[in-house]
């Protein structure tokens, strides 16, 4: 993984991961599954201003916010029946609450590789929660230039 410190919520996520064995990660992974924030009721009645996360197989959705505060929010839907991707949503979405802009942006692109899954779920999964990733990302930059 990249130099750049992580977060502290990211940390002790990717720590929560490294300390099981991998069948007990994917159990994990499937607790955070069940534990992806709702949508706030302004956007859950407005999905035309989520982003679909093309690199995921299932359909997910993201938008982020950043606040007068400069604190980014990532919301985001996955399908029940998609519990990897749910998991991987609901580990950026409660990793990233709250960080500054400049702290979301420095979170290292590599983040997903770091959690202990690369073994247990297939590339294309991985490849979807980088996707997630690069989104907020790009969503937080295009907020800060308007």
């Amino acid at each position: 993984m990249s130099d750049t410190a992580l977060p502290a919520r990211l940390a002790e996520i990717r720590d929560e991961f490294l300390e099981l064995d991998e069948p007990d990660r994917l159990q994990l992974l499937l607790e955070f599954s069940q534990e992806l924030p709702d949508v706030p009721a302004e956007y859950a009645d407005h999905p035309e201003l989520a982003e679909r996360v093309a690199e995921c197989q299932s359909p997910v959705f993201i938008i982020v916010t950043v606040d007068d505060d400069d604190r980014v929010a990532m919301h985001a839907t996955a399908p029940a029946e998609a519990p990897t991707t749910r998991g991987f949503a609901s580990i950026l979405s409660q990793g990233l609450m709250g960080l500054t802009a400049d702290e979301m942006l420095a979170v290292p692109d590599d983040f997903p590789q770091s959690i202990g899954l690369t073994r247990a779920v297939s590339p294309l999964r991985i490849a979807g929660m980088t996707g997630m990733l690069m989104r907020a990302k790009r969503q937080v930059r295009a907020k800060r230039s308007s």
